[in-house]
């Protein structure tokens, strides 16, 4: 059987598959039961999906936070009970045929930078311990507080009007369906998301992801496992003496007087991720270690 698959894989998801099926998918391509997805996709969407497999799962969340980039069509004139065409529609309007470039670009221009956004009721955020969602499905009233986002950039690729293709660059925990409600509404005639596809996830891109399905291949799976030390690119790196790294790997605190380091660090010696860290004082705390896969060296 050989050793177990460790690492990080890059997944094309195609529109349809929830992001839980491709983990499923891939379970049984590598035969290892821990599978964690960092950031799911609706299934209508498409793109770019990261799993972490093995004890990689221990990094899922330190991929969360990195910035996203997407590409996707907004159409005008239409609300929707989810913000997405896979809602019900609630309201429709023909205003969109009186829309300019001028007035488009100024819409998407209100939503660039730090805005507070409210997610859409269709969501997974808690409301009194239950899912947004379910509470929606339910027929419930959803009154969620609006959230702090970044959006990097907004930009209009295509006018087709009543469709919009937008590439949008954003911070963790920006819904797209919520800028399409929104620039819906600062036109006047509504709006919802009706395609999305997620291109890039921090430096991961969608073009050196597999398509994966039920016929790939587990040979071809496992040789485009990624090592797991990709999974800290967000973090700050120390390296460690092979001394210190054995003290990490038991547990145990190491002296430092190096640089300031904000946050957790991911710790690696002689090449190898030993630990992630985190500075209290003058030592370096042991928050995670991976001291089974450290080599002694």
């Amino acid at each position: 059987m050989g050793a177990e698959a460790v690492g990080l894989l890059l997944v094309d998801k195609p529109e349809g598959p929830t992001s839980h099926d491709i983990a499923a998918i891939a379970r049984r391509a590598t035969g290892v039961r821990r599978v964690g997805h960092a950031g799911t996709l609706d299934p209508f969407a498409s793109g770019l999906l990261l799993l972490c497999v093995g004890w990689a799962t221990r990094l899922t969340e330190y991929l969360v936070p990195l910035p996203k980039l997407y590409r996707g069509v907004i159409r005008l004139g239409e609300r929707t009970d989810t913000d997405d065409q896979t809602g019900k529609p609630i309201d429709r309007s023909d205003g969109w045929r009186d829309l300019d470039a001028a007035a488009i670009r100024r819409a998407l221009g209100a939503r660039v930078g730090e805005i507070e956004q409210t997610p859409p009721a269709f969501s997974a955020k808690k409301l009194s311990g239950r899912r947004a969602y379910d509470v929606a499905r339910g027929g419930g009233t959803v009154d969620l507080r609006p959230q702090v986002v970044t959006i990097r950039r907004l930009e209009l690729c295509d006018l087709s009007l009543p469709d919009l293709t937008v590439e949008v660059e954003c911070s963790s925990g920006t819904y797209i369906r919520a800028i399409a409600r929104d620039v819906g509404e600062e036109l006047g005639v509504g709006g919802h998301l009706a395609v999305l596809r997620r291109l890039r996830i921090g430096p991961f891109d969608v073009g050196e992801a597999i398509l994966l399905d039920r016929d790939t291949p587990c040979e071809e799976v496992r040789a485009r496992l990624r090592p797991a030390a990709e999974a800290v690119v967000g973090l700050e790196r120390v390296d460690l003496e092979p001394e210190a790294a054995r003290s990490f790997c038991h547990g145990q605190p190491v002296s430092w007087r190096g640089r300031t380091i904000e946050g957790p660090a991911a710790a690696f010696s002689n090449g190898a991720l030993v630990a992630i860290a985190e500075l209290k004082e003058d030592r370096l705390w042991p928050r995670k270690v991976f001291g089974k896969i450290w080599s002694q060296g």
